[in-house]
């Protein structure tokens, strides 16, 4: 495994992440510790979860699998998203921070968050009103580095100025969505973060499975797949532009000797930007397949390849 520094700060965390979205609600209690546990052992030290996911018993997972263990890993969790049906139960104001940092490390089981994330933007609630309580708990030892997740460039830009202003923590990294259909950061969010040293951390790096294989052009979606759970046409016109790309990547993974999803994180690791993508594994057996994605390098003409069948900047949107 290689490790990079997160953006500008001085840790240094695995080119992979380990994404918990589905622990406790696709992947049961022991099987997800499984998978954390293979994935420390495989080198990875960067764990992201958040106080929503499994509303909760995702970061209960996290604090059991890491016991003994937490001082390995650079531990990551956001707030943002509803957590309950009261006027304050989201968002980013400072009373809302300052409660669900405390439920996130009870849950976690630890004194601290290595990164401190802000899920969504919140127009409700002022910018420089967010940075100043994520400030105060760095300045409390309860979070180490603070980062963002789906911003714009604009907002992350104001985020630079309101803290060198008002002498604020400044965010390190930027969670986006980013995958070979969803190209759309590389215009603006991908040269600002090179520009400002901010780390990019990719969400759905495998656009939401259509990069996984498991979807096929007139085939029944596999049952327990996203595409069943949120009712996906997958006979749209948009979904047979997807069809046609994935069949050509598809094409060039077997060419190369490799599966798809191995395909779209490699070429994930070798875009400039970006610091470690976001793998969320269901299963040892997904979890060793993303793990393949790593220690090898596509060739030029496949990049290119890659570029001619998505263009720089193209967005095929998948569904998330």
């Amino acid at each position: 495994m290689e490790y990079v520094k997160l953006g500008r700060a001085g840790v240094k965390v695995s080119r992979l992440c380990l994404g918990c979205l589905n622990f406790g609600w696709v992947t049961d209690e022991a099987e997800s510790i499984r998978i954390i546990h293979r994935a420390l052992d495989a080198g990875i030290n960067f764990i992201d979860t958040a106080n929503v996911y499994s509303r909760g018993l995702s970061e209960e997972i996290v604090g059991e699998a890491l016991a003994g263990r937490r001082d390995q890993v650079i531990l990551a969790t956001k707030f943002s998203r509803p957590v309950g049906d009261g006027p304050n139960d989201r968002g980013n104001s400072r009373w809302h921070i300052m409660r669900e940092v405390e439920g996130s490390l009870r849950r976690l089981k630890t004194d601290y968050i290595d990164l401190y994330q802000v899920h969504r933007p919140d127009p409700d609630t002022p910018l420089d009103e967010t940075l100043s309580a994520l400030t105060d708990l760095v300045r409390q030892g309860k979070v180490r580095y603070i980062g963002t997740s789906t911003f714009p460039a604009w907002q992350l830009c104001e985020s630079l100025w309101i803290s060198e202003r008002m002498g604020y923590e400044r965010f390190v990294c930027e969670q986006p969505p980013y995958n070979i259909l969803n190209r759309g950061i590389e215009r603006e969010l991908l040269p600002f973060a090179q520009k400002h040293g901010f780390a990019i951390i990719p969400w759905s790096p495998l656009a939401a499975g259509w990069l996984s294989g498991k979807y096929r052009r007139g085939e029944a979606p596999p049952p327990d797949s996203r595409a069943v759970r949120r009712n996906w046409d997958l006979e749209s016109e948009l979904s047979a532009k997807r069809f046609a790309v994935v069949e050509q990547l598809e094409g060039l993974a077997k060419e190369i000797g490799r599966t798809i999803s191995q395909l779209a994180l490699n070429w994930l690791l070798q875009q400039p930007a970006v610091t470690a993508p976001i793998i969320g594994p269901r299963t040892m057996e997904q979890l060793e397949d993303n793990l393949a994605a790593f220690g090898w390098s596509l060739a030029p003409e496949h990049l290119e390849f890659i570029d001619r069948l998505v263009p720089p900047g193209t967005e095929i949107h998948p569904m998330y």
